[in-house]
């Protein structure tokens, strides 16, 4: 067997389980993206086509969120067809062991995993923004006012933000030492060009102290200064308008608060909501794989089927609320993200390692 030519008995499990996945994850993505349509069709005062948008960016939202479930329940949909129809004996009796059945749902379950996170470097992460546009009717109204921010020794004040033309009207920079203003920039317009933002025709106004006392001001017309390196339009409008970043954008802003030396809670936990906490989904998928009985003779159908989904609701359920913690700043984001999810994964090494050589 090769990476090219997968034995018969992977492409068979591979097969099944891709089917039952697809089923779960479209099924659960489009209940929930008509759910919310139909409890907010009364607040979308927009045409027709724009509902059917605000569908599928829902829908878009959702299957980034239900993916991981989608993933632990195709499994317990395959293993427990496969033991109720005999299959799953039958490959026990041609000598396949609990390794070889396991590689290939968790090969789909992995490449799954990863295409959801490439997924979450694109525009994709933004469904959700882009629909409470469409639900708050704001089709044209792209701009964000009176923002307040640090940048490195400096305050910045910013008087409208136009993320979409990604330009600035009236931004003012000014460094405070003590008490002392020690200068102030400023600029009608600011224009972002990839990697910093240049603020055209801006007034530099120096003040110069004696012993303690303003005495006078030292102005310079500039045609250009640089400024807010890094800081992307979608940076600014998601910090301070709490709208949600992708992963690419998200690990810069953590950069950029880590250099101006800013609380980065809620940026770590959500770049660890689309890389880390996922994962719960592929441990849960060993821990399952080799827990539920492998012939029907030894389960109840209706039990273990109960067992299994409460199980992946409450383990999902605590990593959301956890979540939440991180993300408001109550624990440290490593804390309610990683560390459990490095325990879960400690404990299905240890159940795959024990329980590998076992058929029952």
């Amino acid at each position: 067997m090769s990476l090219f030519s997968p034995s018969l008995h992977f492409r068979y499990l591979a097969k099944l389980y891709i089917k039952n996945l697809l089923a779960i994850l479209f099924g659960l993505s489009f209940a929930f993206a008509a759910i919310d349509y139909f409890q907010h069709v009364q607040q979308l005062n927009v045409s027709s086509n724009y509902k059917i948008l605000y569908l599928f960016y829902m829908w878009q939202e959702a299957l980034g969120l239900l993916y991981p479930l989608a993933i632990v329940f195709a499994l317990i949909m395959t293993k427990l067809s496969l033991v109720k129809n005999n299959t799953m004996g039958a490959l026990h009796a041609f000598g396949y062991n609990k390794k070889r059945l396991f590689i290939p749902l968790f090969a789909v379950a992995s490449f799954t995993y990863i295409v959801f996170t490439l997924l979450h470097t694109t525009e994709f992460s933004y469904a959700k923004d882009k629909a409470a546009v469409l639900l708050k009717n704001e089709l044209h109204t792209y701009n964000v006012n009176d923002l307040f921010f640090k940048y490195n020794n400096t305050f910045v004040y910013i008087k409208n933000l136009d993320p979409v033309a990604k330009k600035i009207e009236d931004i003012t920079i000014f460094k405070v030492e003590g008490y002392q203003v020690r200068y102030t920039i400023n600029a009608p317009t600011a224009i972002f060009n990839g990697k910093e933002w240049d603020a055209q025709n801006a007034i530099l106004k120096t003040h110069i102290y004696k012993e303690g006392k303003l005495e006078k001001y030292n102005i310079e017309h500039k045609k250009s200064i640089k400024t807010l390196q890094g800081y992307k339009p979608k940076i600014i409008e998601s910090l301070y308008e709490g709208k949600a970043l992708n992963i690419i954008d998200a690990f810069n802003t953590w950069q950029l608060l880590s250099k101006q030396n800013l609380n980065s809670d809620k940026i770590r936990a959500a770049l660890y909501d689309k890389i880390v906490v996922p994962l719960f989904a592929l441990a849960l998928l060993l821990l399952l794989f080799f827990k539920l009985p492998f012939h029907a003779r030894m389960m109840n159908f209706g039990s273990i089927i109960a067992l299994s989904l409460g199980t992946t609701f409450v383990i999902w359920g605590m990593l959301f609320g956890l979540s939440q913690v991180g993300s408001n700043g109550v624990l440290a984001p490593e804390f309610t993200a990683i560390l459990p999810i490095a325990f879960l994964w400690l404990y299905a090494i240890y159940v795959y390692i024990k329980d590998e050589k076992s058929i029952v």
